[in-house]
C-alpha cells in the first residue's frame, strides 16, 4: 500500500507479529508506483490503493470474492455465495426497517458487540468529547492512553490521535476495544490484531464480536479512501471473510444493529440491471449497499440541496410585468395602510411605509436574459446565459478554453444586477479565471475566490442573516473535484432559489474524497447540462482531446509543444525527466525550471515523487536538508488535507520552524512538528497538480505504474502543461491500453439513486 498524501499516516513496514507494535507513522512502499488516488487521498481503486497486500484482505470491489472463502461454508459454489448474500441483505434491510430496539433477537448472534466494549459516538464538534477539557485533563488522558498503547506493544506517539478521537476516556476505550485501535490513522488489521494480543492474551481470537464490528467500519473507510461513498454488501462479507472472520453475515447485522453502518436497497437500472440478469417483465433487480453514517448524511443531505434550490427557484419577470405587479401590489397595501394612517395619525403618507419595506434582489426577465445571451461571445456561452436563465441549477462541461463561458456569464450576470460570483478550486485558478475577458474588463477586484476562502468567509459576498452566501448566482469551477461531504457543505450554504453553475471537466480526475459527485449529476439527468463546443487548441490540447475518446495518437509539433520519449526503466525515466526540467526544456524552449513541472503517478517506487524531488533537488539546489530535510530555496509541497495542495518556496528555517513564502507573496511558518508533513514540490502526484497548470509539465509513467493507469489519469496528466508537455515512459503498451481500456476506476455511490427517488428526469 502506498504513502497517503501529504504527511498523512503512511503504511509500516513492521511485521504485525513483532509484538504487535502498531505504527504512529507508516512507511512501507511497495516496489511498484502505487494508483495516485490511494497513495494521494485514497481515491483509486487499484490494488495497492485499496490495501490488498498479503494479509491485509481489505476490499477493491473488483476482486471482493476473489480467492476468499465461500459464504455458502467451505465447497460452496457461486449460486451458493450468492443465495447466501441475498439472504444476508433480506436480514439487514429488515434491521433497518424494524431498527435496533425490534432486532434485539439478533443482537444475540456472537458476533454481536457487548454494549460497554461499543466505541463512543463522536460529537459534531470532532474533539471526541462534549464538555471543555482542561489542559492537565488532557495531559492526564494522554499518559493514560500512551500507558495502554505501551501495555499493547503499540508507539505512544498514537496517544494524541486517540485522545482526539476519542475524547479524555481514550484509555478506557482501548483497554475495553483493542480493535478500536483500527479507527486511529496508519493502523492495519495485523496491526489491531497484535496490539489485542498484547492486551488480552489468547482470548484475542478472530472471532471475537469487537473485532468484527471493527473491521466492518475499517472495510467502509477504506473504501472511501478508494472514492466509495458505499459497498455492495457481498464486498464487504468477502473482505471480512479474507481477514479470517468466521461469520461474516453476523458481523455485518451486529454492525448495522450497532450503527457501525447503514443498510439501503436501490433498485438498479440500465447497463447494471442488464448486468445482473433482470429482464422487462420481472421486477427490477435490487442491491443492498452499506455507508458510513457520514457519508449516508452527506449524499442525502447533498440530494437534499439540490432539489431544494430547483423547487424554490422563481425566474424573473419582464419589467413591464414587473411594472404591472409592483402597481397591483402598491394598491393593494396602500388602502389598508392610507385608512390606518388617517385614522391614528390623520395624514401619515403611506409612502414612508413603502420606503421602509426591505429592498427585493434583482431579478432580470426573459428578455434581459435573452438580450445578454445574442451579446455573448460564442454559441456555447450564449448557451450557458440561457440555461442559467431559467434553471437554478446548470451543468457545464468542457476543457480548458471552456471557461471563457462561465466567465461570461458571471460578468453578464454582474451587469443584470445580481450577485454573482464564481469559485475555483486553487489560488491559481482563482487568478487565471479572473483574468479571462469579459472579467478582466469589470471593475475590479472580480468576483472570484477559491472555494475554501468562501466557504470560510476569508474572500466572497458575505453571509447573510440567515448564515448563507449573500448570492444570486454562484459558478463553481472544477466542479468533478468536490466530494460528497463538500458538496453538501457547500449546498447547505446556499439559500433558497439561488442559481448554481457547476463547471467543469467530465473526463478529469475526480474528487480525491469520496463520491463522484459531478458525474452523477451528469447521469442523473435532473438539470440542463451545456457541453461547451470551444476545442483546447494546439498540439497539446488535440493530444489530450484524443485521449478523452479512448485514442493515443501521435500529434503533430512543430514547435516542440509535444515530446514523448521512452525509457527501459524507472531509472532512466528519472534521469531523463530531470535533464529536461534542469536543461533541455530551459535551454530549447525558454522555459525557466521555476515554470516546470515533474508528475508521476505516486510518490514511493523507482520513478515516484520521492526520487523525483530528490534528484531535482541534487540538480537544482543541493544542501544538507538541515531544516527537516529541507533547504533555503527548496520547492515544497504543503497539503494540509487530500486534494488540495498549495507550492511554496523554502526562505529559511530556525527554531520556531519552517519559513514559507507561496507565490502570493505570503509567508506562513511551519512548527517542526508538522513540517513532517511537507514534501519537496519539484515532483507531484497528479492528483496533487487538479485545479492548475504550468508552462512546461514532464509526464513520468514508470515501468511498474500499470495498475495506477487509467484514461482518467492520462487526461489529466498531460493537459497540465500550457506551451510544453514531454512524456517519459517507461511502462511500454500499458500506457495506450491504459487509455483505451481503463475509462476510470469504479466508485459506488448513492446520489443518484437518491436524485431518481426525489427528481425529475427532465433533461
Amino acid at each position: 500500500m502506498t504513502d497517503a498524501e501529504n504527511g498523512a499516516p503512511e503504511e509500516s513496514s513492521m511485521s504485525p507479529d513483532t509484538g504487535g507494535a502498531v505504527p504512529a507513522q507508516a512507511s512501507a512502499e511497495p516496489g511498484p508506483a502505487a494508483a495516485e488516488a490511494g497513495a494521494d487521498a485514497g481515491a483509486d481503486a487499484s490494488a495497492e490503493a485499496a490495501g490488498t497486500d498479503a494479509g491485509t484482505g481489505s476490499v477493491d470491489g473488483e476482486s471482493a470474492g476473489a480467492g476468499s472463502p465461500d459464504a455458502a461454508g467451505p465447497g460452496g459454489d457461486a449460486a451458493d455465495r450468492a443465495a447466501a448474500v441475498a439472504a444476508l441483505a433480506e436480514r439487514v434491510r429488515s434491521v433497518g426497517r424494524s431498527g435496533p430496539g425490534d432486532a434485539a433477537s439478533s443482537a444475540s448472534s456472537p458476533a454481536s458487540a457487548p454494549e460497554d466494549g461499543a466505541a463512543p459516538a463522536t460529537p459534531a464538534d470532532g474533539t471526541g468529547t462534549d464538555r471543555v477539557v482542561t489542559d492537565e485533563q488532557r495531559a492526564q488522558a494522554l499518559r493514560a492512553t500512551a500507558e495502554v498503547l505501551g501495555a499493547g506493544g503499540a508507539p505512544a506517539e498514537l496517544a494524541a490521535a486517540a485522545v482526539s478521537l476519542f475524547g479524555d476516556g481514550a484509555a478506557e476505550q482501548l483497554r475495553e476495544d483493542p480493535w478500536a485501535v483500527l479507527s486511529l490513522p496508519g493502523v492495519r488489521p495485523e496491526h489491531a490484531d497484535g496490539f489485542a494480543r498484547g492486551l488480552l492474551g489468547p482470548a484475542a481470537g478472530p472471532g471475537d464480536p469487537r473485532r468484527a464490528q471493527a473491521l466492518v467500519g475499517w472495510l467502509l473507510e477504506q473504501a472511501a479512501l478508494r472514492g466509495h461513498s458505499a459497498l455492495e454488501i457481498g464486498e464487504v462479507t468477502a473482505g471480512l471473510e479474507r481477514l479470517g472472520v468466521p461469520d461474516s453475515a453476523a458481523a455485518v447485522q451486529a454492525a448495522v444493529l450497532d450503527g457501525r453502518a447503514m443498510p439501503f436497497q436501490e433498485e438498479l437500472t440500465g447497463a447494471e440491471a442488464h448486468a445482473a440478469g433482470g429482464d422487462e417483465e420481472d421486477e427490477p433487480p435490487t442491491r443492498t449497499l452499506l455507508a458510513l453514517e457520514r457519508l449516508a448524511l452527506a449524499e442525502e443531505s447533498l440530494a437534499d440541496g439540490l432539489v431544494r434550490l430547483m423547487s424554490t427557484f422563481v425566474p424573473g419577470e419582464d419589467q413591464e410585468d414587473q411594472e404591472e405587479q409592483a402597481e397591483s401590489a402598491e394598491e393593494a397595501a396602500a388602502g389598508p395602510v392610507a385608512e390606518a394612517a388617517d385614522e391614528d395619525a390623520g395624514g401619515a403618507d403611506a409612502e414612508d411605509a413603502a420606503e421602509a419595506a426591505p429592498q427585493a434582489p434583482a431579478a432580470p426577465g426573459p428578455a434581459a436574459w435573452e438580450a445578454a445571451a445574442e451579446a455573448a461571445p460564442s454559441s456555447s456561452a450564449a448557451a450557458l446565459v440561457r440555461a442559467a436563465a431559467a434553471s437554478a441549477l446548470v451543468l457545464h462541461t468542457g476543457g480548458e478554453a471552456a471557461r471563457a463561458e462561465p466567465a461570461a456569464l458571471l460578468a453578464t450576470a454582474t451587469r443584470l444586477g445580481l450577485r454573482a460570483w464564481a469559485a475555483t478550486w486553487t489560488d491559481h485558478g482563482r487568478a487565471a479565471f479572473a483574468a479571462l475577458a469579459p472579467l478582466a474588463d469589470t471593475p475590479a477586484p472580480a468576483p472570484v475566490a477559491t472555494l475554501a476562502e468562501l466557504l470560510a468567509g476569508a474572500a466572497g459576498p458575505g453571509r447573510s442573516p440567515d448564515g448563507t452566501l449573500a448570492l444570486d448566482l454562484l459558478v463553481v469551477l472544477d466542479a468533478p473535484l468536490l466530494d460528497v461531504e463538500l458538496a453538501a457543505t457547500l449546498l447547505e450554504s446556499l439559500a433558497d432559489g439561488t442559481r448554481l453553475v457547476l463547471s467543469g471537466d467530465p473526463g478529469q480526475l475526480w474528487s480525491a474524497g469520496p463520491g463522484r459527485f459531478f458525474a452523477d449529476l451528469l447521469t442523473a439527468k435532473v438539470c440542463p447540462a451545456v457541453a461547451s463546443r470551444t476545442p483546447d487548441f494546439g498540439p497539446i490540447g488535440e493530444l489530450v482531446s484524443g485521449v478523452g475518446i479512448g485514442e493515443l495518437q501521435p500529434v503533430e509539433a512543430p514547435d516542440k509543444e509535444v515530446v514523448i520519449l521512452t525509457a527501459k526503466d524507472s531509472g532512466e525515466a528519472v534521469h531523463r525527466a530531470v535533464q529536461l526540467l534542469t536543461d533541455s526544456i530551459p535551454r530549447a524552449l525558454g522555459i525557466p525550471s521555476e515554470q516546470v513541472v515533474l508528475l508521476t503517478p505516486g510518490h514511493g517506487g523507482g520513478a515516484g515523487t520521492r526520487a523525483l524531488n530528490a534528484a531535482a533537488k541534487a540538480r537544482l539546489n543541493p544542501g544538507p536538508g538541515r531544516f527537516a530535510g529541507f533547504d533555503p530555496g527548496d520547492r515544497v509541497a504543503d497539503s494540509p488535507a487530500p486534494g488540495h495542495t498549495r507550492l511554496a518556496r523554502v526562505v529559511d528555517g530556525d527554531a520556531a520552524g519552517l519559513h514559507l513564502e507561496y507565490p502570493d507573496g505570503t509567508r506562513r511558518t511551519v512548527a517542526p512538528a508538522d513540517a513532517q508533513k511537507l514534501r519537496h514540490g519539484w515532483a507531484l502526484t497528479v492528483h496533487q497538480a487538479v485545479g492548475r497548470h504550468w508552462p512546461g509539465a514532464v509526464v513520468v509513467v514508470p515501468d511498474d505504474a500499470a495498475p495506477a493507469l487509467s484514461r482518467q489519469w492520462v487526461y489529466t496528466a498531460f493537459g497540465r502543461g500550457e506551451r510544453h508537455l514531454s512524456v517519459v515512459h517507461a511502462a511500454g503498451p500499458a500506457l495506450p491500453q491504459a487509455v483505451a481500456e481503463r475509462p476510470a476506476a469504479p466508485r459506488t455511490t448513492r446520489l443518484r439513486a437518491i436524485l431518481a427517488e426525489n427528481a425529475v428526469q427532465e433533461y
